[in-house]
C-alpha cells in the first residue's frame, strides 16, 4: 500500500485520498426538468399520484380564481403546462399530479392572501419547496393548486454574536451554507440534495443529513418559525432566543408536518461556529460485526470532534462505480465507513485520529483506508456517499425506504430483504447514517412492478415494527407511506393528529392525501 501524509506525519497502511474524482462532485441530485442525456437515464414512467386514493370534495379551479391569482401574483400566477411539468411531478419521477396552476408567492403576506382566499373558496393547496422529497410528498395527489415558496428566498438577518441565521423559506440550503460559511459558521444541516433544497422543505419534513451525530435534529436548532395557517393567519414564533418556556412550543407541531397544518415562510435557525480542522477517513470492513465494533471505539476515542458515521455496502459501490464512474480509493470490501472528525485544534484531532486509527488496524476491524485533508479530496470521498441516491435512478425503477431502527439490526433487514426478494429485485442495498441509526433501504427493478411492490410492503414495515423501529426516520410520510404510520404510532396518537389537523385546518386544503392516514385506519 502507498503511505498517504497528513499534515507532517506519514500513516502507514492507508493509501492517499484519490483526487481523480473530484472535478466532478455532485452535492445534490440533478433537477426534476432534467432529460434524459443531461445526468439522468431514462426514468421509469410516472405513475398517477391518485392511484387507489378518492378525490375529496375541494372546489375546481375556476377562471374567476384565475383571475384572482393573476391579479395577486402579477406574472407569478402560471398556467403554461411545460412549466407546470416539473412541479406536477415528484424528483424520483414516480408520481404525477395534474395541477393547473402554479403560484410563486414573494411575501409572507401574499402567502396569507392566498390561503385565505383558497380556504375560503375550497381550493386544495400543495405547499412546494425544492421537490427533492422522495415519498410524493410534495406533489399534487390530483389538481391541488401548487404554492412555491421558491421566490421566498431571502436572508433576514444573521447575528454573528449568537450565530442565530433567520431567513425565508425558500433558501436553498447550499446558498444559506455558503452565507454562514463567509461568517465563519456552519449550517447544522448537510443533506445530498443541498444544491436544491429549501429550509422551509428541511422543516416541513423533519430532514436529518449526514451531521445529526454531531449537531441533532432540526427540533433542537430551529428556534422559531413564521407560518401561515390554513385561514391566512400569520403565526409568528421567530423569538430569536435559545430559551423561551412561556406555554406550549408551538413551532414543534409544524416542525415535520409536512405542509399539512401550515405553511412555513421563515425560519430562525441556530448555526454553530465552523470547525478549523476537518478530517475524513474511508475505511472498509469485511462483515458488518466489524462495522459495529469500530462504531462503538470510534465513538469512545473520538468523542467531541466525531461528526459523522456513515455507511455503505459493497453493491451501493458499484453502483457509483457503474453508473457515475467514481473511483473507489480502497481495495474491494463488503463494507465501507466514513468517518468525519470536526474540531477547533488540527493537532488534537490529528492525535485523536492517529490513535484510533492504529487500534482498528491492529486489532483486524478495518482492513484498509485512507484519509483525506483538503477540501476537494474530502469532497471526492463524501461523493460516494451522497450520489448514491443518483447512481439508483440509473439502475431502474427504485423502491426507496428510509428507517429508523435498533443499531444491531440495522443491516439485517437488508440481508433479510435480499433473502425474502431473491431474484425478484435486480439490486437490494443499504447505507445511511449509522450514528442514529438510520437505515436508507434501496430496491431496484427495470420497471415498476406491482408484484414485486406487493412483495416489498408491508413486509418491511412489518419487519421494522417487529425490531421497534420507525418506518420514516427522515423523509417524511408523504403519499406512500401515509397509511402503513400505523407501524410506528398507536391509534390514539393518530387520532389526536387528526384532531389537531381539524384545528387548524378545518377545511383540510392543506396538503390534502398526505402524512396522515385514511381516517378509517384511525378508528
Amino acid at each position: 500500500m502507498t503511505t498517504v501524509f497528513y499534515g507532517s506525519r506519514a500513516w502507514g497502511l492507508f493509501h492517499r485520498a484519490s483526487s481523480s474524482s473530484s472535478s466532478r462532485v455532485w452535492t445534490h441530485p440533478p433537477f426534476v426538468g432534467l432529460s434524459p442525456g443531461r445526468g439522468l437515464s431514462r426514468p421509469p414512467p410516472c405513475r398517477a399520484a391518485h392511484s387507489g386514493v378518492r378525490r375529496l370534495p375541494f372546489a375546481t379551479l375556476s377562471q374567476q380564481d384565475r383571475d384572482f391569482f393573476q391579479t395577486l401574483l402579477p406574472g407569478r400566477a402560471l398556467t403554461d403546462p411545460e412549466v407546470l411539468e416539473a412541479s406536477n411531478v415528484d424528483w424520483l419521477k414516480s408520481v404525477r399530479g395534474s395541477s393547473e396552476l402554479l403560484l410563486r408567492p414573494r411575501t409572507t403576506e401574499e402567502v396569507s392572501q392566498i390561503l385565505r382566499y383558497c380556504n375560503a373558496r375550497g381550493l386544495a393547496v400543495t405547499p412546494q419547496g425544492g421537490n427533492t422529497g422522495l415519498v410524493g410528498g410534495s406533489v399534487p395527489v390530483f389538481d391541488e393548486i401548487i404554492l412555491s415558496t421558491a421566490l421566498l428566498n431571502q436572508v433576514l438577518s444573521f447575528d454573528v454574536v449568537s450565530g442565530i441565521l433567520t431567513c425565508q423559506a425558500g433558501c436553498v440550503l447550499e446558498a444559506l451554507s455558503s452565507f454562514v460559511g463567509e461568517q465563519d459558521f456552519v449550517m447544522p444541516l448537510d443533506l445530498g440534495a443541498k444544491g436544491s433544497c429549501h429550509i422551509g422543505g428541511n422543516v416541513a419534513t423533519n430532514a436529518g443529513g449526514l451531521r445529526l451525530l454531531r449537531y441533532g435534529p432540526l427540533r433542537g436548532t430551529v428556534l422559531g418559525l413564521e407560518v401561515v395557517l390554513a385561514d391566512g393567519t400569520v403565526l409568528d414564533s421567530q423569538a430569536p432566543l435559545r430559551k423561551d418556556n412561556t406555554g406550549y412550543d408551538l413551532k414543534q407541531l409544524f416542525i415535520g408536518s409536512e405542509g399539512t397544518l401550515g405553511v412555513v415562510t421563515a425560519v430562525s435557525i441556530l448555526c454553530p461556529r465552523k470547525p478549523s480542522a476537518v478530517n475524513l477517513a474511508f475505511l472498509g470492513c469485511a462483515t458488518f460485526p466489524q462495522v459495529l465494533e469500530t462504531f462503538q471505539l470510534c465513538r469512545g476515542m473520538l468523542g467531541e470532534v466525531l461528526s459523522a458515521f456513515e455507511f455503505l455496502d459493497s453493491a451501493c459501490m458499484k453502483l457509483v462505480q457503474d453508473h457515475l464512474k467514481l473511483t473507489n480509493p480502497i481495495k474491494e470490501s463488503p463494507f465501507y465507513i466514513l468517518i468525519e472528525t470536526s474540531g477547533s485544534s488540527a493537532a488534537h484531532d490529528e492525535e485523536k485520529l492517529h490513535r484510533f486509527l492504529q487500534e482498528v488496524m491492529t486489532s483486524s476491524l478495518v482492513a484498509d483506508g485512507t484519509v483525506a485533508t483538503e477540501d476537494s479530496k474530502i469532497k471526492a470521498l463524501w461523493a460516494l456517499r451522497e450520489r448514491i441516491t443518483e447512481a439508483l435512478t440509473h439502475d431502474g425503477c427504485v423502491y426507496k425506504y428510509d428507517l429508523s431502527l435498533p443499531v444491531q439490526h440495522i443491516y439485517q433487514l437488508v440481508e433479510d430483504m435480499q433473502e425474502h426478494l431473491g431474484t425478484r429485485a435486480k439490486n437490494v442495498v443499504g447505507y445511511g447514517h449509522l450514528g442514529d441509526g438510520n437505515l436508507h433501504l434501496n430496491i431496484t427493478s427495470p420497471s415498476h412492478d406491482p408484484a414485486l411492490l406487493a412483495a416489498i410492503e408491508p413486509y418491511v414495515y412489518e419487519w421494522t415494527a417487529r425490531h421497534h423501529g420507525s418506518i420514516s426516520a427522515e423523509h417524511g410520510l408523504g403519499l406512500k407511506k401515509r397509511n402503513y404510520v400505523h407501524f410506528s404510532k398507536p391509534a390514539p396518537a393518530l387520532r389526536l393528529m387528526w384532531q389537531i389537523k381539524s384545528l387548524l385546518d378545518p377545511r383540510g386544503i392543506l396538503n390534502p392525501y398526505k402524512t396522515l392516514p385514511d381516517r378509517a385506519s384511525t378508528d
